[in-house]
């Protein structure tokens, strides 16, 4: 069986002791990311920047795990407020323009830790 491969990420880290991805195989699978700035790891002001970040962290993992966005099967989105999914859509379709070739999509409202209003989890096959 394939050894775990943690794969880090400046900016996105986690308040627990849990990396930002892990690569087992031809697997990729993310803990929640979320959309703090990569420079600062500081929370951006606007919900918009937040969410381009997130785009900017899946970009960033499928390269470190040696794919590239097309390996992208699925990504859950959790959202403190239903409005925000317009933002989401606006990446979304920046990073995947074709409609017949777009991953698999799950989006909630939830109540997520203080100062975020979006995360994203993400499933890829290499």
């Amino acid at each position: 069986m394939a050894k775990r491969q943690v794969l880090h990420v400046k900016g996105s880290n986690h308040q627990n002791p849990i990396p930002t991805a892990v690569k087992i195989g031809n697997m990729v699978y993310t803990s929640a990311i979320i959309g703090s700035d990569p420079e600062t790891g500081q929370m951006p002001e606007s919900v918009e920047k937040e969410v381009a970040n997130l785009f900017h962290y899946m970009r960033e993992i499928m390269e470190l795990a040696g794919g590239t966005t097309d390996d992208i099967a699925h990504l859950s989105v959790s959202l403190t407020d239903r409005e925000y999914k317009k933002m989401v859509n606006v990446e979304w379709l920046k990073m995947f323009p074709k409609e017949d070739d777009r991953p698999a999509r799950h989006s909630t409202v939830q109540k997520l830790r203080d100062g975020l209003r979006v995360q994203i989890e993400m499933t890829a096959v290499l």
